[in-house]
């Protein structure tokens, strides 16, 4: 009989506790689809007003990363709270998890970190082609822990923040113009006045090419089987590739109008009698 009756309480207990804890469990659940979708929301909103602002791409992409976490995470500290959780129990929980969330995640910190001097000190912003870690591509977006690069194959690249902020980065358009060093080897017996002059009418022709700063031709050296030019011209940012593809081209087709031999490796066989 004094089993049933001590049954009977840890019943009662159990109905009692359900009772306490069910409520708070069903609002913490509401609200942490609530606030999902509030989070949805506000970044909904906030993307609209960067889109109708002229802010920095950079910037926008970094705040919007940003501000979803700290929502998140404080979507986590109400559900938390609404579970039972003190505040001040949750504080002393969260300072010991992020002592040792940080010394287990050291290199995401560092990310973070990097992710902030980029920020702050711009090498480079979204659009930029960049030359960074061995990768060459365009700046497609930078979060708060990596920035994501479209290769010249259309690949995509995620290199950590941390890296990039403490590596070498080759920025091709953080100025306007770009300067192109062209090479070309021509044979000893050529006129080499008569192959500058056509180098030079070449980036004369093409309106892409600055005439200030002024094209410049030097012999680059004397090689064992040419002599060989070096072609200086600066060119703006968005035309420098076309420019540098339309030098190339016209150098072989008028050197060859003109006779100017552009010396290549042969082999000759002869046959035994």
């Amino acid at each position: 009989m004094k089993e049933l009756e001590n049954y009977q309480q840890y019943v009662d207990q159990g109905i009692e506790w359900a009772w306490e804890v069910i409520p708070n469990l069903i609002l913490a659940i509401v609200i942490f689809f609530v606030g999902l979708w509030v989070i949805r929301f506000l970044n909904r909103l906030i993307r609209r007003f960067f889109d109708k602002k002229e802010y920095d791409e950079t910037l926008e992409s970094f705040l919007q990363s940003f501000i979803s976490i700290a929502l998140k995470v404080l979507l986590f500290v109400l559900v938390v709270t609404q579970l039972g959780v003190k505040t001040s129990s949750l504080v002393a929980i969260i300072g010991a998890a992020g002592l040792a969330i940080g010394l287990a995640l050291q290199g995401s910190l560092a990310n973070f970190a990097g992710g902030v001097l980029i920020l702050v000190f711009k090498p480079f912003k979204v659009g930029d082609w960049i030359s960074a870690q061995g990768i060459d591509g365009t700046v497609k977006e930078i979060s708060i822990f990596n920035t994501r690069l479209n290769t010249f194959g259309n690949q995509v690249a995620i290199i950590p923040n941390g890296q990039l902020s403490n590596g070498n980065i080759v920025n091709f358009n953080m100025e306007d113009t770009r300067r192109n060093k062209f090479d070309v080897g021509i044979g000893y017996g050529s006129n080499i006045k008569k192959a500058k002059e056509i180098l030079l009418q070449i980036c004369a022709d093409n309106p892409d090419i600055l005439t200030e700063p002024v094209p410049e031709v030097y012999v680059g050296g004397l090689g064992d089987s040419s002599v060989n030019l070096t072609l200086r011209f600066w060119a703006k940012n968005e035309v420098y590739w076309p420019a540098n593809f339309y030098v190339i081209e016209e150098t072989k087709l008028r050197f060859d109008q003109e006779g100017i031999e552009i010396p290549f490796p042969q082999r000759v066989i002869h046959e035994a009698d």
